[in-house]
């Protein structure tokens, strides 16, 4: 479903370095509703805060006909955290970020946001400190990153373009000068979304399958965006993925779905502690390698004449001088994530997409 833009694109033309255009009555009005297309939510107006439960679902359903999209979904986000919405394709994560957002409403249950709960009038205002990129981030193709930004200043009805230049430096666009969006390359693309989701200063960031499609480059300046907005910026993340490798790296807290029904909430250091730790190592000679582990007492399993499998905690500059000291040679090492794998499958039923 692609975004339809609520004002002219013929206003960009005629956009200039100076205040925003002032919205029509139309837009204004527009603007006070929901927007069912939209797929870029940023909404801005100061909020109190006054405890550090960011979004708390209960029970909440989503159904279309007899098909139900979101089965009794009740999960606690908490200010601060970065949480890891985990499930394969067709799980039910898009749709809970968009009956979060407004985009669309539960068939039952409730959920809250910071305290208040969404069939209260003062939902609204509370949804004005989200930011959300849900599915595809909405740009306009032949418009640049500036111009894409200031768009969004004028429909939020922002009084100046001062924050512009700080957004494109946030996300690393600071560099794309005349470069129209539709010759971005899909990372350049996602960090625009993002920019345009913070463009009202947001204290909770939702984002879909950002990484989807990704080459490992773009991944990874998505990664260490995300980190870097949560670090030093202390926005709150909301992050859905199917690929488990790469959320381990980001979320403090997880939430397992499936089949449209969350089967598991659990932090990162509790989901560590449940995992036993791999390390695959492969030596010239796994005779003595054996020998030197017996001593240092770690646990292990040999899978070849040249290969192992440790586990727990290793470290691993003083294991290679004890193996160097019988005059074992390590060829390699890394870690394995089959354990962590084993988890998520065991959990999701072995990872179907629904």
């Amino acid at each position: 479903m692609k975004f339809k833009p609520i004002f002219d694109k013929s206003r960009l033309k005629k956009s200039t370095d100076d205040s925003p255009a002032k919205l029509s009555a139309k837009e204004e009005m527009e603007l006070e509703g929901v927007q069912p297309d939209m797929q870029q939510i940023t909404i801005t107006e100061t909020v109190t805060i006054p405890e550090k439960g960011v979004l708390r679902t209960e029970n909440l359903v989503k159904k279309y006909g007899k098909r139900t999209v979101v089965n009794h979904v009740s999960i606690d986000v908490t200010q601060g955290e970065i949480v890891g919405l985990l499930g394969p394709n067709g799980a039910g994560k898009t749709t809970l970020i968009r009956l979060v957002c407004g985009l669309q409403f539960p068939t039952s249950g409730e959920f809250t946001l910071y305290g208040v709960t969404n069939t209260d009038r003062r939902i609204y205002k509370n949804r004005r400190r989200i930011g959300a990129v849900v599915e595809t981030p909405s740009v306009y193709l032949d418009a640049t990153a500036k111009e894409n930004i200031k768009a969004q200043y004028r429909v939020l009805g922002m009084p100046s373009f001062d924050g512009v230049e700080n957004l494109l430096q946030l996300v690393g666009l600071e560099n794309t000068g005349n470069k129209r969006v539709r010759d971005f390359s899909l990372g350049m693309r996602q960090r625009l979304g993002i920019a345009i989701a913070l463009c009202g200063e947001p204290d909770f960031l939702m984002l879909d399958e950002p990484i989807n499609g990704l080459d490992p480059q773009g991944i990874i300046e998505i990664r260490e965006l995300i980190l870097r907005l949560n670090q030093e910026k202390q926005i709150t993340v909301l992050i859905s993925s199917h690929i488990l490798d790469e959320l381990s790296r980001l979320a403090t807290h997880y939430g397992f779905i499936d089949k449209g029904s969350m089967v598991k909430e659990i932090s990162a250091e509790k989901l560590e502690a449940a995992t036993k730790k791999c390390m695959k190592i492969t030596v010239n000679d796994t005779r003595s390698m054996c020998l030197v582990l017996d001593q240092m007492g770690i646990e292990y399993r040999v899978v070849s004449l040249t290969e192992a499998e440790l586990y727990g905690n290793i470290t691993v500059t003083t294991l290679v001088r004890a193996l160097d000291t019988v005059g074992c040679e390590v060829v390699s090492m890394r870690e394995k994530n089959e354990s962590l794998e084993t988890f998520y499958l065991n959990l999701v039923g072995g990872g179907t997409d629904a």
